[in-house]
């Protein structure tokens, strides 16, 4: 799955521990989600989308090579 976590941070000048602390898991959780090692829970989905002002999908996109 591809993400823009890591634009949609830098654009509010968060860290991934800035962002990880607003979402309650480690900046290990927020790094590995960002390079795509990790796809997050849907309920933390929902909970990046909702921090962010953004639609899921608008986040998160199916990765075509797996697709």
């Amino acid at each position: 799955m591809r993400n823009r976590i890591r634009e949609l941070r830098a654009e509010r000048g968060w860290s991934q521990a800035d962002l990880a602390q607003q979402l309650d898991v480690s900046r290990q959780s927020v790094n590995a989600i960002e390079t795509g090692r990790y796809d997050p829970s849907l309920p933390l989905a929902f909970a990046i989308a909702r921090l962010f002002g953004l639609p899921v999908e608008a986040i998160f996109s199916p990765d075509p090579e797996t697709a």
